[in-house]
Order: C-alpha cells, then structure tokens, then sequence
C-alpha cells in the first residue's frame, strides 16, 4: 500500500487503511513536539476512517445500537516527530475474538523509520452497555479472525503512601461523541501527574527520551464533570499511575509507562 487516504489489502490479505499526518501547531507541546495523545488520537480517527470508508459508520452503529469502547491499548513511541513533520499512518485489525478487536496502528518518518505503534482493545456493546459478540460480517470485511492473547489488563499494587496525587474534574473539550472522555485524553492526564511527581523525562528536551512505552486499562469510562483523583508513583523500572473516582474510590483507569531500555524490552507481541 502507499499513502492516500485509501483502504487497500495487505500481503496476508487483510484490509487496511493508510493516509498521512502533518504535526499541526496545536497538537505540539511547549517543546516543539507532538504530545505523546496526538499519537492515540491519531490511532482512533485512522479506525474510524477505515470502518466509515467500508460502510461501518456512526449511523450504521446508532440503527443496530452497537458501540465500541476501548478496553486497553499499549503505545510505543519511537520517535519524537516536531511540529509540521508528515507522518505516514496506516491501520488494520491483526484479531477478533468473540466480543473485542484489537486494531494496530503504525506510524512512519519520511525515510520510512518508525515514529511508533499502538495496539488497541476494542469491546463491542449493546444498548444496554452489555458486551455482544461481534458480528461475522466483521472478519469477513476486515479480517484479523485469528486467535489472540485476551484484552490487556494492567494489575497495580495499592496506591502507596508516597504516590503524588492530583485532583481534577474532567472538562467538556475532553469529551468525544460517545460523550465521555476521549482516551486519548488520559494520557494528557498521566503526563500531568508525572510532571508534578518530578519525573523530568518527559518535559522539555528530556521529552525526547525514547523509546517511551504505555500501557494502559480503561476500567471504566469517564463522564462529563467526573470528580478523579490521579496518583502517581515509581515502579520498578517506570511509573504507575491509578485514576479513581474522588469520591469513591474505584477505579477508572490504570496504566503503567516505561522508558529508554526498559520500554524497549518487551517481547515479540510488538511486530
């Protein structure tokens, strides 16, 4: 396949979308780069590009009252694209298994090196919020029926007493259609809290610091003016970050986030 806004098939036969990105002026930090969410919120409008451009729009989902919500989703950043870089992005289905898809994104520099990748844990629902087995036509039109490992699940250890808390309401410019917070926005939310824990890797230069890899739960989704707590604290070779609700306590959202050496350790899921 070559970029242009194209659905096309790759060599083992499965569908695929492809198109480019340039870097705009606001999806850039202070530094200059692309903030670590413009990488999910690429991921998610190359999904929906390609579902829409094979008939699988918001209305064919709103007559059948299905909707997908993500589960969990693993991102790797290889590089660090700066404002007006042109990143070429491409996105298929690599399974299926009963009632999730897992998606891949990937994203390439000019020369053709990878500026990272994302797996993501779609879960299909019904009117009732209840999980529904995809339907057959999914595979036959997208392929990825192929068995795979279940959705990601991100286990963490209580919050220890040293974690750094941060508490916030979510805002309505963080909610997307499904009017909850867009998952890309969670990952604006680690980086906040782990700036305020003092991790400088990822401010300022530092911010190049790479690989960078997150892994992350989405346990439950997050409605407009929700009340969260974030905490935040070193693990091992990386952080660990909780989001609750403030008042009770459960959890929201979990994920952890490796860097250099340690991110780029992982095993042969990474493709």
């Amino acid at each position: 396949m070559t970029a242009g806004d194209a659905t096309g098939t790759l060599d083992d036969g499965r569908s695929a979308w492809e198109t480019t990105y340039r870097v705009r002026f606001d999806e850039a930090g202070p530094d200059g780069l692309l903030r670590t969410s413009g990488f999910m919120r690429y991921a998610q409008d190359l999904a929906w590009q390609h579902s829409a451009d094979l008939g699988f729009g918001r209305a064919w989902y709103a007559e059948r009252a299905l909707t997908w919500l993500v589960r969990a989703a693993e991102l790797v950043i290889d590089a660090a694209p700066e404002m007006g870089t042109v990143l070429s992005a491409r996105t298929a289905i690599v399974g299926i298994r009963r009632v999730f898809a897992r998606r891949r994104g990937e994203f390439h520099l000019a020369d053709g090196t990878s500026a990272g990748w994302v797996h993501t844990d779609w879960v299909l629902i019904d009117a009732r919020g209840a999980l529904t087995r995809i339907p057959a036509i999914f595979p036959e039109v997208f392929g990825g029926a192929e068995l795979m490992a279940p959705v990601g699940r991100i286990p963490l250890p209580p919050t220890p007493p040293d974690a750094v808390h941060r508490s916030f309401t979510v805002r309505p410019h963080e909610l997307d259609p499904m009017d909850h917070a867009n998952n890309a926005v969670y990952l604006d939310w680690i980086e906040e809290s782990l700036a305020a824990a003092g991790d400088v890797a990822l401010t300022g230069v530092e911010r190049t610091r790479l690989p960078r890899r997150y892994r992350m739960e989405f346990a439950l989704a997050v409605e407009a003016g929700a009340e969260l707590d974030g905490a935040a604290w070193r693990d091992g070779d990386g952080w660990a970050y909780r989001l609750t609700g403030a008042s009770d306590g459960i959890d929201r959202f979990r994920a952890r986030v490796t860097m250099g050496a340690a991110a780029a350790t992982r095993g042969e899921e990474d493709g």
